[in-house]
């Protein structure tokens, strides 16, 4: 197989990717990493600070010419980077040697590659923020739908108390609403222009280093940090951090959606489920496991990423080099599951009947909360909760009923609304449209 499921033919159908996955080739980068040499000119040249005929031939050439990141190979290999071969071929490809010789004026090779880097952060930022919409308006419909389907509550793998499916599909939206009211905070602070220079000082960049920076933040509509970020990697860690939190809040909605489907639950079915090569009868939970999957993966790989965030002196190759290790793969993990979940969403269906059959298992116990709660208005409740144990324990001894016990001991309690699921949901159905409310509110504004 591929060194990475994203990189593979094989795998394409099953991590997609879709438009996130082109911001992270090699033509994508050398790409992005040419615009920032050619819009640096621009601003070189409106300041004076190169000559203005130059800066436009740069410009325009960084808008043509086309390098084939293979003859960059060799290169870099050498020098670590790929900033030295892509500007001396950008030279040679110019063919105006008076002009080419001010290219790249002042700047050092993670200037460009890492202001390059956050105009594809960016670009990543809002392709996942479109499936991010998709996704909770899929889950807005399913909790406003379902607010009131009773289901059990479970708590260690065990039966608690009844919900509601809409409020589940609730708790799987709410944090991606979170995720999206952070967007604006990290365009704003952590999409940033990068240009100080080769040790940080903007020496090489004169006089007008902070105005030339600040052009540079206004062309390409980035954040000007007004300093140098070079060993501070706070906007990356942000940003990554980010991405490993969709990718993990998916992964709860594939853990819990494939738990659903398990033999003896199923309380939902999906569309598209996978086959077995050698059992007809199963139905696979293939799209909940790639989520869950991916953010295993992510997890591991922001670990690392934080633990390379140290970076020493002015500039730190290790660092740096782990970090173009780590961050594209998070990345394409959070654009593989938002692409992922909003196939899942759009194919999950509950099963009443199955909820309805698991809610009345276990002899009416997964009352017992509510049981507790209405025998402490007839006595203590240390009292009511030590009866409670009790009669759980003569219906398991005895296979009766919950329901049953307290008809005999405790005829004056309601047993049609505290033993109905409908009437024993609390909050939750009020909690699924509440959720549904704040989608509708979000996309319309």
């Amino acid at each position: 197989m591929a060194g990475s499921v994203f990189d593979s033919s094989l795998f394409a159908r099953l991590f997609p990717t879709g438009d996130v996955g082109r911001l992270f080739t090699d033509s994508a980068e050398v790409r992005a990493m040419l615009l920032v040499e050619g819009m640096l000119a621009k601003v070189q040249g409106d300041q004076g600070v190169i000559p203005a005929e130059s800066a436009a031939a740069i410009n325009r050439a960084s808008m043509e010419i086309q390098l084939d990141p293979g003859a960059l190979a060799q290169a870099t290999g050498q020098n670590g980077v790929s900033v030295p071969s892509l500007v001396a071929a950008f030279r040679d490809e110019m063919q105006a040697p008076e002009h080419a010789q001010f290219a790249h004026w002042g700047a050092t090779s993670q200037d460009i590659i890492d202001t390059a880097l956050m105009l594809r952060l960016r670009q990543a930022l809002t392709l996942i923020e479109t499936d991010l919409v998709k996704i909770t308006t899929a889950l807005a419909t399913m909790a406003e739908t379902h607010a009131a389907l009773p289901m059990p509550a479970r708590t260690y793998g065990q039966h608690a108390t009844p919900t509601s499916f809409g409020a589940v599909a609730a708790s799987w939206g709410m944090p991606l609403l979170d995720l999206l009211q952070e967007i604006p905070h990290l365009r704003k602070r952590c999409l940033m222009v990068s240009l100080s220079g080769a040790a940080g000082t903007s020496s090489a960049l004169g006089p007008l280093a902070a105005n030339t920076r600040a052009g540079l933040a206004q062309v390409l509509n980035l954040t000007d940090p007004e300093r140098s970020w070079h060993t501070d990697r706070t906007p990356i860690l942000r940003l990554a951090d980010w991405f490993t939190r969709v990718t993990l809040a998916l992964g709860k909605l594939g853990e819990d959606t494939t738990q659903l489907m398990q033999s003896g639950i199923e309380e939902v079915r999906l569309g598209g489920a996978g086959s077995s090569s050698t059992m007809p009868q199963k139905q696979n939970p293939v799209t909940p496991s790639v989520l869950v999957a991916l953010a295993h993966q992510t997890s591991g790989l922001l670990n690392t990423l934080q633990g390379a965030s140290i970076h020493r002196y002015q500039r730190d190759g290790t660092a740096w080099f782990t970090e173009w290790m780590c961050l594209p793969q998070i990345v394409l993990g959070a654009g593989s599951a938002s692409q992922t979940a909003r196939a899942l969403c759009d194919g999950i269906v509950p099963c009443p009947d199955a909820m309805e059959s698991n809610l009345n298992q276990q002899l009416d116990m997964i009352h017992a909360e509510a049981l507790s709660f209405a025998l402490a208005e007839h006595m203590r409740r240390p009292d009511a909760q030590t009866a409670t144990k009790a009669l759980c324990k003569e219906a398991s001894a005895t296979n009766t009923s919950l329901r049953d016990l307290v008809a005999r001991d405790w005829p004056q309690l309601d047993g049609t609304t505290l033993f109905d699921a409908a009437h024993q949901m609390g909050h939750a159905p009020a909690e699924a449209r509440q959720f549904a409310a704040m989608v509708t509110r979000r996309n319309a504004s």
